[in-house]
């Protein structure tokens, strides 16, 4: 049952989802770009989730990212995400919208 729960929407809770489109716990500035940490909950541990974003040519781009890592703290879930924002920046800068 709760398979479906999941699947359809069911079970509401006030944490982020896993498309990581709840309000960030944490946002940064990189080198031009907004990094925005969204872990959520995931079986007991908060997935590292988050979202990059620039404004290119007056259009707001975002890239959404979410890794395997998993963690008992939300904490350690939000700084990882951070990190791994970071790093796509870093290694990809604007291509990471193309």
């Amino acid at each position: 049952m709760s398979f479906l729960k999941k699947l359809f929407g069911g079970g509401g809770s006030s944490e982020a989802t896993e498309t990581g489109s709840a309000k960030p716990a944490k946002q940064v500035e990189h080198k031009g770009f907004l990094i925005s940490a969204t872990p959520y909950k995931a079986d007991g541990q908060y997935q590292t989730c988050g979202v990059v974003s620039k404004e290119v040519d007056g259009v707001m781009k975002e890239h959404r990212f979410i890794r395997a890592d998993r963690f008992a703290g939300l904490d350690d879930a939000v700084d990882i995400s951070i990190k791994k924002g970071i790093q796509l920046v870093d290694e990809q800068g604007e291509r990471m919208f193309g």
